[in-house]
């Protein structure tokens, strides 16, 4: 049979992991067009989910003991292929790594990122891919930089403790070992969101309460962030606080940006030139891609809306599987997508379709075979 399809879905996030739901679409397909030949390419936009789907690309798991976003130790992935390495931010100081669940707004940090991208430079990254998304802290990235060797004291020569509170008592910055650990190294930062590191469209403002953070929490935040962006200011000699992507994962960004030499790429694009998508969509007949719920932000820079154009880059059709369906017709077929079907929508109940989402995912792949590839 005449051309391949690629599968190419997002996760559904608290039902299916990218890789599930790329293998349940294949499997209902193939039930519908047998012989066809189906890659599977699971995708990442730069958050959760980035780590499996490069291990899904065939890259290597490194696994490493780090701090967690409370300081416990917990043990964290990256992957390793040549001399590239992905980061996912989520592993180490992620919501879904705090112990019982329990946020800690002023306290959670970023150490344990700092020794992912330290581990991966030790062996032997010359490229790192850092994702960013689904964080726990907003401590503008200092703690991923005391990881790398920086040094951030109080008024008393006192080393800082994790998170953004304490930055409101920061007196000095010492570089360190940084440039020298990172010397030869690119870092490259997977990030979807335009936010500043301050202001109303900051790392505080916006996501703080997404981590607990009640209104006096975030102007405690507010302030830490304005004295960290003070002094790595002094420190550089330039200012990236009003950067696009410097609010990212409570900021984050910001560090990678000032500290670590980072640039910034729309996180789906870089995913795709990762795993290798142009090669895989050539001669296919079909792309197939999907994630949770198919809405609003899927137009802008989510992963389906990124896989889209790229296959049509391509000269490839492309459908969306979707938990959820809120977009209208015309929505989803001015984003480039020839067909789009929601597990809800397949369920007798939709409130049962995450419960049932592997096996709804198999019937909506049957059924997108049967209308676009009989």
């Amino acid at each position: 049979m005449r051309g391949h399809v690629v599968v190419a879905p997002d996760k559904f996030k608290g039902s299916l992991e990218g890789a599930e739901v790329a293998a349940r679409l294949a499997a209902g397909i193939r039930r519908a067009v047998p012989g066809v030949e189906v890659r599977e390419l699971p995708v990442a936009d730069g958050g959760e989910g980035t780590l499996a789907a490069a291990l899904a690309a065939g890259f290597s798991r490194v696994e490493v003991k780090v701090a967690g976003p409370t300081g416990l130790p917990v043990v964290a992935g990256l992957a390793v292929r040549g001399d590239t390495a992905v980061v996912e931010l989520a592993q180490a100081s992620g919501l879904a790594r705090l112990p019982g669940g329990r946020t800690a707004p002023l306290a959670a940090g970023s150490y344990g990122v700092g020794q992912l991208v330290a581990k991966a430079v030790a062996l032997g990254a010359t490229r790192v891919v850092l994702g960013l998304g689904g964080s726990a802290c907003t401590d503008g990235g200092a703690g991923m930089a005391q990881a790398l060797g920086v040094g951030l004291y109080d008024a008393d020569g006192a080393p800082l403790p994790p998170g953004g509170a304490a930055l409101r008592r920061l007196a000095r910055v010492e570089p360190g070992a940084l440039a020298e650990r990172l010397r030869g190294v690119e870092v490259v930062v997977a990030c979807d969101v335009d936010n500043p590191l301050l202001g109303p469209r900051g790392a505080a403002a916006v996501y703080g309460p997404q981590k607990g953070a009640d209104a006096a929490d975030l102007l405690v935040l507010e302030e830490g962030l304005t004295r960290w962006a003070d002094a790595v200011a002094g420190l550089t000699g330039r200012d990236v606080r009003g950067a696009a992507g410097a609010g990212a994962a409570g900021g984050v960004g910001f560090a990678a940006l000032a500290l670590l030499g980072a640039t910034m790429r729309p996180g789906i694009e870089l995913l795709l030139e990762l795993l290798g998508f142009e090669r895989a969509v050539r001669g296919a007949r079909l792309v197939v891609t999907g994630e949770g719920c198919l809405d609003a932000q899927t137009l802008h820079g989510k992963a389906p809306a990124g896989v889209a154009a790229a296959a049509a880059r391509a000269g490839v059709p492309v459908a969306a599987v979707a938990g959820r369906l809120e977009l209208a017709e015309r929505e989803w077929r001015a984003a480039g997508f020839v067909r789009a079907v929601a597990l809800a929508d397949l369920a007798a109940d939709p409130a049962d379709s995450m419960a049932r989402a592997g096996e709804l995912a198999e019937l909506a792949g049957e059924r997108l075979a049967a209308a676009l590839l009989s």
